[in-house]
């Protein structure tokens, strides 16, 4: 017979474990973001985007004025030098190799800059590693747990 404990270390245990899988399943493959960000008067953003081959880009800049450099992964679409624009661009690019876009966007205009898209992007491998420690800690918590079966310590 398990006792009160064992059965409870068990049940949360296994929830953890069965969190920590279903997160490690969602984080295989790419993700999407989807990108709604407002550069300030004068400021700058850089955005750094690895995706895999074949992968689809679609971002939208609007504002009074803008300066944009843009270099995508093998012979994709290329913006080498800070390029000025007015009012508003559509990219619309495909990742033709596995590797990192990058895009460096200056607000050079009176107003603010908006910026809206949907990029899809590899997952980060640190969540991974993220996923694998909340598996094992579910594991560690069974294991403490199983120990009020075997043995009742002093004090309990």
């Amino acid at each position: 017979m398990l006792s009160k404990r064992t059965l409870i270390g068990l049940i949360v245990g296994s929830m953890i474990i069965g969190i920590g899988g279903y997160s490690l399943i969602t984080h295989i493959g790419t993700v999407t973001i989807n990108e709604n960000y407002v550069v300030e008067v004068g400021d700058s953003t850089v955005y750094r985007i690895p995706a895999p081959n074949h992968t689809p880009q679609h971002m939208e800049i609007r504002g009074e004025s803008f300066d944009l450099k843009l270099k995508s992964p093998s012979t994709g679409l290329q913006i080498p030098n800070m390029t000025s624009y007015k009012n508003e661009l559509t990219l619309d690019w495909v990742h033709l190799a596995d590797g990192e876009t990058v895009i460096q966007i200056q607000n050079t205009g009176g107003d603010e800059l908006e910026i809206t898209g949907v990029l899809i992007r590899t997952a980060d491998p640190i969540w991974f590693t993220y996923d694998i420690m909340v598996i094992i800690s579910g594991m560690v918590i069974i294991g403490f747990s199983m120990g009020f079966t075997l043995r009742k310590p002093k004090g309990f």
